[in-house]
């Protein structure tokens, strides 16, 4: 079976390692590419490409500020993803619950 497009969307997007990494360097505040690039020490094409595919997918914005292009998240985007971890994350509060509880119980029963 062919491989998606990384371009199909925002899961796609988000499984190269790279992308995560500028989601992260976008998430509490507006980044140019030269701002981009230095934070993650890539160099401005493949930033420039990484960027381009996820405001394709729609997981960034970008605005013109004079000569200037700044990048920002997107977290409506971001919100199918965020509610697919989120079934994952239950389940492993409930596994880590579980394994607290046997920890007290040890904790007693030595006591």
């Amino acid at each position: 079976m062919a491989r998606a497009a990384t371009t199909a969307d925002a899961f796609n997007a988000v499984a190269e390692p790279v992308r995560r990494d500028i989601l992260d360097a976008l998430a509490d505040t507006e980044r140019s590419v030269g701002e981009v690039v230095d934070a993650l020490g890539l160099g401005q094409p493949q930033a420039s490409k990484h960027l381009r595919v996820l405001r394709e997918v729609g997981l960034v914005d970008v605005r013109d500020e004079g000569r200037r292009r700044l990048y920002r998240t997107n977290a409506q985007a971001l919100r199918p993803i965020h509610e697919w971890v989120s079934r994952y994350e239950r389940q492993w509060n409930e596994r880590f619950d579980a394994v607290d509880t046997v920890l007290e119980e040890l904790k007693e029963s030595e006591s």
